[in-house]
């Protein structure tokens, strides 16, 4: 078996145990949203992808908290049309779905004529990627850090990372780590001056293209709060410049607030139900 980091590992009945990688800061027995998320586009690739359609989109409902148990995944075709795919997957524990995703695909062509407008981005760069396991975690007052300790401010921020294996023993696709570092928008737009106190109860993940490096940077975009409730976007990187979208919906959760600057552990995932 696989030492290296992974959030799951594969039952000899075929269900995906959790390793302490797929740890949650919002409770011990929780599960992060990288590995939920990661596991839920690791099925969805394997049984709908095809290399004539693009992953374009990628939409998780985290509803119900997964835990530290056997976990299995129910996939299905929605559409197989000749232009869009469509399929679901329930991420299911003890015969409870705690997620539910969708996967949009469409079929690769030329593009049609004329130009359209994009948006204006200003991009910082990150540190030279290396083996460590930990992450990149900036904001416009600190600059770069390891920890998001340093980042509890109310400036804009970003995320640097190449996410570790969802299953032990194998490589995640671009796809797939393009997903799970498209979740670390909640961590771009919703920590502020005392950590992170909204839990995201979804991620939608849009992609023009797959990422071509390993790692990939997410710089926050957007942030609205009001009543409890916050909408974040951001924009995903890598070398060629930006590929994707991500975006997050959450609720106040107070009484678990993450207050980094009083943790020793390195960072985690970050979500939650």
């Amino acid at each position: 078996m696989s030492t290296e980091p992974a959030h799951f590992t594969l039952t000899e009945g075929g269900a995906f145990m959790p390793t302490p990688f797929a740890q949650s800061h919002w409770g011990d027995d929780h599960l992060n949203g990288p590995a939920v998320v990661g596991l839920a586009a690791r099925a969805l690739e394997n049984h709908c992808g095809a290399s004539d359609f693009m992953t374009a989109r990628f939409t998780a409902d985290l509803f119900r908290a997964a835990r530290n148990i056997p976990t299995t995944i129910d996939v299905r075709i929605v559409r197989d049309g000749r232009r869009v795919r469509s399929a679901e997957c329930d991420v299911v524990q003890e015969a409870r779905t705690v997620t539910r995703a969708t996967l949009v695909q469409y079929r690769r062509s030329s593009a049609p004529p004329g130009h359209e407008w994009t948006a204006p981005t200003s991009f910082v760069q990150p540190p030279p990627p290396d083996d460590s396991i930990q992450p990149f975690v900036g904001s416009d007052e600190v600059g770069w850090t390891r920890s998001p300790a340093a980042h509890q401010n109310d400036s804009r921020k970003r995320f640097y990372n190449n996410g570790i294996k969802v299953l032990a023993g194998e490589n995640n696709s671009p796809f797939v780590r393009a997903v799970m570092l498209a979740e670390a928008t909640s961590l771009v737009t919703n920590l502020g001056t005392q950590g992170i106190g909204y839990i995201n109860g979804d991620l939608t993940a849009a992609f023009a293209r797959l990422p071509v490096d390993d790692w990939i940077c997410i710089q926050a975009d957007s942030h609205w709060a009001s009543d409890g409730i916050s909408v974040g976007t951001a924009t995903l990187f890598d070398g060629q410049g930006p590929f994707g979208s991500g975006m997050v919906t959450a609720v106040a959760n107070p009484a678990a607030q993450i207050d980094f600057s009083s943790e020793s552990i390195p960072l985690k995932g970050l979500n939650y139900e």
